[in-house]
């Protein structure tokens, strides 16, 4: 491989995975979206009756893991051999490349959550699942925070 496509390769690598980076999205009790900032929420008041670790999904984009892991899979690939073998390299490079690219947004933009069970003191018993920014224990006294259809829990 040249020293110009492997400086390109790299490159080209490491904006991928700054690109993932940057798509991790917290889901956290004190995290906000810039349309939530200033809307009404309902309060609610309750006890925690039980709680557990989940793990919360990351995001699968078209646009950044799988299409950036075709980009450098394919560039990587194409120095295989020469004159077919380097087409036939490409393509296998990028199909590869894709489907590991868009593996490691999903495990970059995955995040550590909880399942919250809260008895409401209206009698309801609801659970709630976001990141885990706060601890909570069994009987521990919280609010609910509901709007837009959106529900967080805090202390």
């Amino acid at each position: 491989m040249s020293s110009y496509r492997l400086i390109s390769v790299t490159l080209i690598a490491s904006l991928f995975l700054s690109t993932l980076a940057g798509c991790a999205s917290n889901s956290g009790s004190n995290d906000y979206s810039q349309g939530q900032a200033r809307t009404v929420q309902e309060v609610s008041m309750g006890t925690v009756t039980a709680v557990r670790p989940v793990t919360i999904n990351g995001s699968q984009t078209p646009m950044v893991g799988t299409l950036g892991g075709a980009v450098v899979g394919g560039l990587a690939g194409s120095e295989v051999g020469g004159g077919k073998g380097s087409i036939v390299g490409s393509v296998v490079g990028a199909v590869l490349g894709g489907m590991g690219g868009s593996a490691i947004e999903q495990k970059v933009t995955s995040q550590n959550g909880v399942q919250i069970t809260i008895q409401l003191d209206s009698g309801r018993m609801i659970a709630v699942t976001q990141g885990a920014d706060q601890v909570f224990n069994v009987g521990d006294r919280v609010q609910v925070l509901s709007g837009n259809g959106v529900t967080r829990v805090t202390h």
